[in-house]
């Protein structure tokens, strides 16, 4: 699969996804993100973009002519990496590929702390409880200790796979009481 990224005018991406779509046969995905909003005295989720203005593109087979994608209307730009292709690669591929996972939505981003107790819900330890040793927020994953092979082993998992135990085993009073 090949990825590209595109930038274009405001409030134009809609548009230019679907006629990018036309064009290439490919799937597009203007990436948005849940947030909380007060809407008539009630709290409620809304999705909002998460990066305006950007719209990555899917496409099975490498477009003949990647800079064609500039040539659209109300496209800015396609975003090159620092050897000028316009392929997505490394990091930022994989981006692309979990927004592609998610079907460009971002769920509310669950916040984990050094020492927290979570859950491995995904893979070959699911089921195992653990504590975090350390987070890197911006990665979105935790450095953990896992039993393996008669020694604890450290592995980065990330935020996706796990679920947080301190706050699941809470109840409101504990949480009111608290510091």
């Amino acid at each position: 699969m090949y990825v590209y990224c595109l930038f274009c005018e405001a409030g134009k991406s809609k548009y230019v996804a679907r006629f990018a779509e036309i064009l290439y046969g490919c799937r597009t995905l203007a990436p948005k993100q849940i947030q909380h909003t007060w809407s008539g005295g009630q709290m409620i989720d809304r999705k909002r973009d998460l990066l305006p203005g950007y719209i990555f593109l899917f496409t099975e087979e490498k477009i003949p002519n990647p800079a064609s994608l500039t040539k659209m209307q109300d496209v800015i730009r396609c975003l090159r990496d620092s050897s000028q292709r316009y392929e997505l690669g490394g990091n930022d591929e994989q981006f692309a590929l979990m927004l592609l996972r998610k079907d460009g939505v971002i769920g509310k981003t669950p916040v984990y702390q050094e020492g927290d107790r979570i859950r491995i819900r995904e893979g070959a330890f699911a089921g195992l409880e653990t504590r975090i040793l350390k987070v890197e927020r911006r990665a979105s994953r935790m450095l953990v200790e896992i039993p393996f092979a008669g020694q604890a082993v450290r592995t980065w998992l990330e935020y996706e796979i796990v679920e947080n135990l301190e706050t699941e085993n809470q109840n409101p009073e504990e949480i009111i009481t608290e510091g």
